[in-house]
């Protein structure tokens, strides 16, 4: 839907999220001003090319670009005449999940020395509770015009666009009435159910969220650890469990290795510190976390238990990226999963479709394959970490035909099945 008229649109921060806001609002028809000061990322954005994979994300920047309604800066003053800005960095989260929002800081300074004197910013980035409402307290003493609304994002990546541009209901947090109304005329193309509540309300929505759904991955887990020491199938309750109408068909009852990628993290970490700050009240948040950040180790031990010492072995990776339909490596937990085998001495080799190594190192003594018969090349056994759908298609005969070993890890189920019908001579084993 073109809106019944076009704003300047602004954003600062163009990894995952940023992008994903230029291609949509420009798709929207306002036009829309992408700001980064890593210029290389600038000259890519220029030519359609995101700074990540993401279905979908080059072509409708490049539609954009070519429509006229999209243009990227690695100058802030570019952002002159905008009328709402978006902050929409990535929130930087240090090793043990907390949130650094040095780089969000230092581009509000740089935003407020070009901001026009009614600008909205709308901070999309995912701050601790209280960080917006500390902004705009601040901002106001000598910029009184200026406005923080916070909106917080719920993308997936791999879904990203969809989530965004259809996400069914849109959070609006501010606090004050003239600033929500103008954000909410901003939304109001994209028909969904607008939330509106005070700053730190909506800071907390996004934290409470992501929360629940961390602690319903952990719960998984844990429910899956009992069904495997009861011997029963976790995958048979779960089954039985999303017909509960009070839990539901979509509800996160997969058992794997855990979370990762930092958001959820993120989000339980907040928590369990205004938890600390309130006297252990609330010591659920802090527990989560703690449980998943241990996950990791699951892999080894399940190895253990079907080849014996780890030590010298060759193990064979499919997936390193956190989850199908990314190429980020950031915080993704497979990652360090093959950094755990290989201290515990094994050789690994791993194939990732999509991996992207320009933003990680890769780990000493990793050996990369370029494809799923070099990675289980003569491997004693095998471990599937991301579900891409090129291993959901993979030949299970033909593959367990090039390892030396004959034992499949399927941490995602996805096998299980075929297992069943075509190779149930090979020692599978799975979570839950």
């Amino acid at each position: 839907m073109i809106p019944e008229s076009q704003h300047t649109v602004g954003v600062v921060g163009l990894w995952h999220l940023g992008s994903v806001l230029c291609a949509t609002w420009s798709r929207l028809g306002h036009r829309v001003v992408g700001v980064d000061a890593d210029k290389a990322r600038i000259s890519a954005l220029a030519r359609g090319a995101a700074p990540l994979y993401e279905p979908g994300l080059d072509d409708a920047l490049a539609a954009g670009l070519r429509a006229g309604t999209l243009t990227f800066s690695s100058d802030v003053g570019a952002l002159c005449e905008a009328e709402f800005i978006f902050l929409g960095y990535d929130t930087p989260v240090l090793p043990d999940d907390r949130s650094d929002l040095t780089l969000l800081e230092n581009a509000l300074e740089g935003i407020l020395k070009h901001a026009r004197g009614d600008t909205i910013i709308i901070v999309s980035s995912q701050v601790p509770a209280g960080t917006c409402r500390a902004w705009r307290e601040r901002i106001q003493t000598a910029h009184p015009g200026v406005e923080i609304v916070y909106s917080p994002e719920n993308l997936r990546l791999g879904e990203a666009l969809q989530c965004y541009a259809r996400p069914g209901h849109v959070v609006i947090g501010a606090d004050s009435e003239s600033a929500t109304a103008r954000v909410s005329r901003l939304f109001t193309p994209m028909q969904a159910d607008l939330l509106c509540m005070d700053l730190t309300s909506a800071e907390l929505v996004k934290h409470g969220i992501n929360a629940f759904l961390a602690t319903s991955i952990t719960f998984a887990n844990q429910l899956a650890d009992v069904c495997d020491r009861a011997r029963g199938s976790f995958a048979h309750v779960a089954r039985a469990m999303r017909t509960d109408p009070r839990i539901g068909a979509k509800a996160y009852l997969d058992a794997g290795l855990g979370f990762s990628g930092g958001t959820l993290g993120r989000d339980l970490r907040v928590l369990s510190e205004w938890n600390e700050r309130a006297g252990n009240v609330s010591p659920l948040f802090g527990q989560v976390w703690q449980y998943n950040a241990r996950r990791v180790e699951v892999v080894a031990a399940k190895l253990k238990s079907a080849i014996g010492l780890i030590e010298g072995k060759t193990i064979g990776v499919l997936g390193l990226t956190y989850k199908p339909g990314t190429s980020t490596l950031r915080r993704s937990l497979p990652l360090a999963v093959v950094e755990d085998l290989i201290a515990r001495g094994a050789r690994v080799q791993a194939y990732d479709p999509r991996a992207d190594w320009a933003e990680v190192r890769v780990p000493h003594g990793l050996v990369l394959a370029s494809d799923v018969q070099g990675a289980c090349g003569d491997a004693d056994a095998v471990v599937l970490l991301t579900e891409w759908q090129e291993f959901r298609d993979v030949d299970l005969a033909l593959l367990l035909s090039k390892m030396r070993g004959k034992v499949l890890f399927d941490t995602r189920g996805i096998w299980r099945e075929r297992v069943d019908r075509d190779v149930p001579w090979c020692t599978y084993l799975a979570i839950g």
